[in-house]
């Protein structure tokens, strides 16, 4: 038995235990809809969505990944949960762009409290040093494509899809266990529905007169093909991001199937230079907004609600997760003239088309000069920061 400070309440003691069964990864899915419950700005996962993510078989990350699941539980409720996972092809990355050898992570943490959370973290950096990791990069849930990251500004709105929210106690609990910054991220927000400032309408018009340049939507009759350009683009573009970890041919299709549903062919666009595939933007209708209503749940009514706001997407939101030029034009005149172009034909098919009113676009890495200057040369702000934290083990 414990007593809390200033107490005189007896509490049990805390225990933390390796998921190893169908029950288990039952509760330590349930754990998260309960302990956010109270959060308005909490948007619940598809339970089915988060069942796959963490079932080998179902999602190629763990065929280049080990992972183990820990749940915290006090007086026999589950109180807490927390991932330890090792990515192969982190470790096999430089260590001077964030991951490399020695290099582990723990994801998907919820905690009740400050001592579950000591726990938690305790039992986690255990099983990675255990498993010959000397570093912890962390919360990372599962992969850095994923959602990486502590929210720690912007808990006052929901997040847009594919990005995560948590209690903002967490950022207090993590770094009294010793966990400093390692790098920060950041969305920006825009309201889309006026035009980008005379300088940037320059831009666009100058590139829509150059006959070398096309920008195209993608074709879903060619899906398949559509998805490899875009990921090829993408791996060689952000090979020397910190943090980078290529996609693997499986992630490459598997990722391909997921978004299928979200995907419109005026939202996604492909720049070609001299009839070459050189640049990618992908835009995501805000799929959270309905998500929202039904409470992670697909049944009884969900599955409907959600068939038809597939149909055709409608809602406040839009969102820039991806977009890549490739390196060899990186440093050229022409890499933002691209992103301009593709920023400026999505927005006009944005609100014209679907009626959102608001971008995002993100996440950015802070010291990414040239995505950070496109993103200040759009007028839009930042609205929400992650941290990635780092902690010798």
């Amino acid at each position: 038995m414990t007593l809390n400070k200033g107490s005189i309440v007896a509490q049990a003691e805390i225990t933390v235990t390796p998921v190893t069964d169908k029950a288990g990864l039952k509760a330590f899915i349930d754990l998260a809809y309960r302990l956010n419950r109270s959060d308005p700005n909490w948007v619940p996962p598809l339970r089915g969505e988060v069942m796959e993510m963490l079932t080998p078989g179902k999602n190629p990350f763990h065929e280049h990944a080990r992972m183990q699941l820990f749940l915290a539980h006090r007086g026999g409720e589950a109180v807490g949960r927390i991932s330890a996972h090792i990515d192969e092809l982190a470790l096999a990355q430089p260590a001077e762009q964030g991951m490399g050898p020695g290099t582990g992570n723990w994801g998907l943490f919820e905690a009740a409290d400050a001592e579950v959370a000591h726990a938690l973290i305790e039992a986690a950096e255990a099983w990675l040093r255990g498993q010959g990791m000397t570093r912890v990069l962390a919360p990372l849930s599962l992969s850095i494509w994923e959602e990486p990251g502590l929210l720690t500004k912007g808990h006052d709105h929901p997040p847009t899809v594919m990005m995560g929210h948590n209690n903002a106690a967490y950022q207090g609990w993590i770094e009294s266990d010793g966990y400093k910054q390692a790098k920060k991220l950041a969305t920006y927000a825009l309201d889309i529905r006026g035009e980008f400032p005379p300088l940037i309408k320059r831009i666009v018009q100058s590139g829509a007169r150059n006959e070398r340049i096309r920008i195209r939507p993608v074709e879903l009759k060619h899906f398949d093909r559509e998805a490899r350009i875009i990921c090829e683009i993408l791996n060689d573009a952000w090979s020397d991001n910190w943090g980078f970890v290529p996609f693997t041919e499986a992630e490459i299709v598997h990722t391909g199937k997921k978004l299928r549903p979200l995907v419109r062919e005026d939202l996604i666009m492909i720049a070609e230079y001299d009839g070459r595939p050189v640049a990618f933007m992908m835009t995501l209708p805000d799929l959270n907004e309905v998500i929202a209503r039904i409470g992670g749940k697909l049944f009884p009514f969900g599955w409907a609600r959600l068939l038809w706001w597939l149909r055709k997407p409608h809602g406040k939101t839009m969102r820039v997760p991806l977009m890549g030029v490739l390196k060899e034009y990186q440093s050229s005149r022409l890499a933002s003239q691209l992103a301009f172009m593709m920023i400026e034909t999505i927005r006009r098919h944005s609100t014209a088309t679907y009626g959102f009113k608001r971008g995002e676009i993100g996440w950015i890495l802070e010291d990414n000069q040239g995505m950070i200057a496109i993103a200040d040369a759009i007028e839009s702000s930042i609205n929400r920061e992650y941290t990635i934290y780092q902690k010798a083990l």
